[in-house]
């Protein structure tokens, strides 16, 4: 068995290093997979967890320790977990409502079974549109959400996700289109946000899982 690559770290502004200790970005880069629908594996795995994810199973998440760092980090951020709602309680609720975690396609249904697996909410971005290393800083004035002139315009001090040129995504939210796998991609980029109380092999763990899945297309 290969071993598994190692994550890597971004960096964290200054600011919110002091402010928000244990906040973190960490990423896998990997090829993109050919395949877009997902296997008769990755299905089954899907419908498993939706078995394990039931409304007893729903309603004890924000207890549990994963979650609730994350319940934690959103109100230190200034989002209410209730209005807003952190990724896994967000997908606890689409399972309710959609009697069952629904297949998207090969990537989606990935990310979605690593983060119900670990609690740790991941997203993928196009690599080869990501320029230099992730990191965590705030926002200037000025700046848009990506590079497209009609990126949407970010508040002066908000909490993004940049690389070396522009804001890749807000703290927690999606990233710009302009970001985004598509039919072109060759190589993805998985991130991860870490929080205070996560540890960071669990934040890697996720990464895997997320990996391990795509590669069995």
């Amino acid at each position: 068995m290969s071993a598994r690559p190692a994550p890597r770290e971004g960096f964290v502004a200054e600011p919110l290093r002091d402010e928000l200790p244990g906040l973190g970005v960490v990423s896998l880069t990997l090829p993109a997979p050919r395949a877009k629908r997902s296997p008769p594996g990755v299905r089954e795995h899907l419908d498993v967890l939706s078995l394990r994810f039931r409304g007893a199973e729903a309603l004890a998440l924000r207890q549990r320790p994963v979650p609730h760092a994350y319940r934690v980090a959103f109100r230190h951020v200034g989002l209410d977990p209730d209005a807003t709602r952190t990724p896994i309680e967000a997908a606890a609720i689409e399972r309710l409502v959609q009697g069952g975690f629904v297949s998207r396609g090969l990537l989606d249904d990935a990310l979605t079974i690593a983060l119900v697996e670990t609690g740790v909410p991941l997203w993928a971005l196009d690599a080869d549109a990501v320029h230099g290393d992730l990191w965590l800083r705030l926002a200037r004035s000025g700046e848009r959400l990506g590079e497209a002139a009609q990126g949407r315009p970010l508040p002066d001090g908000q909490i993004v996700l940049a690389d070396a040129h522009t804001p890749l995504a807000p703290l927690f939210g999606d990233p710009a289109d302009d970001r985004l796998p598509g039919s072109g991609t060759t190589r993805l980029l998985l991130y991860a946000l870490r929080v205070d109380g996560v540890p960071a092999m669990h934040v890697a763990e996720a990464l895997w899982q997320c990996a391990e899945t795509l590669a069995t297309a």
